[in-house]
């Protein structure tokens, strides 16, 4: 059988629960079409950069997959009739990821930080003494604080060498 990534977006005003329905629902379609789903992970809501069927954010899942076409072709089909689901995608690979995904590592990272910005202090309260009135803050350098930030010349991590 072939092995795929699946990865749907569902309408933003529908419940968790509704979302964790359509995932059994797609499941047992797999399952009935001779495939198993294996990880099964919600990315949570995320924002859309442009709007979709009148959406501006979505839940989105990852599956992974491990069954014939004809069993993806018939779940495929199904989401397209689904007025919850607003979009989808599904990709071929050669092997499952083992572990989280990149979107949940990444966001594992940006918790462990304990800001939204980065380590030089931009964003909401980056490493670099930032918050909303400090060396960063919320609108990048300078803050909402009037705080100047650090000058670009202390920045060392943006030095590109060339050969």
């Amino acid at each position: 059988m072939a092995l795929y990534e699946h990865v749907f977006m569902a309408r933003q005003d529908a419940s968790p629960a509704q979302v964790e329905a359509l995932v059994e629902q797609f499941k047992g379609v797999i399952a009935a079409g001779g495939g198993k789903v294996g990880k099964v992970e919600s990315w949570g809501i995320r924002s859309i950069s442009f709007r979709v069927k009148k959406n501006r954010k979505a839940h989105y899942t990852l599956m992974n997959i491990d069954a014939p076409y004809a069993a993806v072709a018939e779940m495929e089909r199904l989401m397209l009739i689904s007025e919850d689901v607003i979009r989808f995608m599904t990709v071929s690979v050669e092997a499952h990821e083992e572990g989280q995904s990149a979107m949940l590592r990444r966001r594992d990272e940006r918790e462990e930080r304990g800001s939204f910005g980065d380590d030089r202090g931009f964003g909401f309260g980056g490493g670099g003494g930032g918050g909303f009135g400090g060396g960063g803050g919320f609108g990048g350098r300078g803050g909402a604080g009037g705080g100047r930030g650090r000058p670009r010349e202390e920045r060392a991590d943006t030095v590109v060498e060339t050969l």
